[in-house]
């Protein structure tokens, strides 16, 4: 079952990085609250975020637009899957300590 899991985890993980490939196909168009905010003429009010790891979606340094766009996403989805793995490991450790009792035996 274990062997399973992490061959689920290693395909989601394999198709998110496989999706960032297709990023720059992607619609130059703006959506969502982006689109609304320029229809409705208060986008430029906008604050800008305090910190930018990866602005616009694009490291600086490679020359390659479509490339450079792959790139940050590659480093996105590894940014995540490290924060989710983490997350998720800290709470299985919760949840053992919790569940087992100095007697040795487990609560119910």
């Amino acid at each position: 079952m274990k062997l399973r899991r992490i061959g689920l985890i290693a395909a989601g993980l394999g198709i998110a990085l496989l999706i960032t490939l297709l990023s720059p196909f992607a619609s130059s168009n703006p959506d969502g609250l982006e689109r609304v905010a320029e229809d409705k003429g208060f986008s430029r009010m906008a604050d800008s975020p305090p910190y930018k790891l990866i602005s616009d979606y694009v490291f600086p340094w490679v020359g390659n637009e479509d490339l450079a766009t792959v790139l940050s996403g590659i480093v996105g989805v590894l940014i995540v899957a490290a924060v989710v793995f983490a997350i998720a490991f800290l709470l299985a450790q919760a949840g053992g300590a919790h569940r087992s009792t100095p007697g040795g035996g487990t609560s119910s």
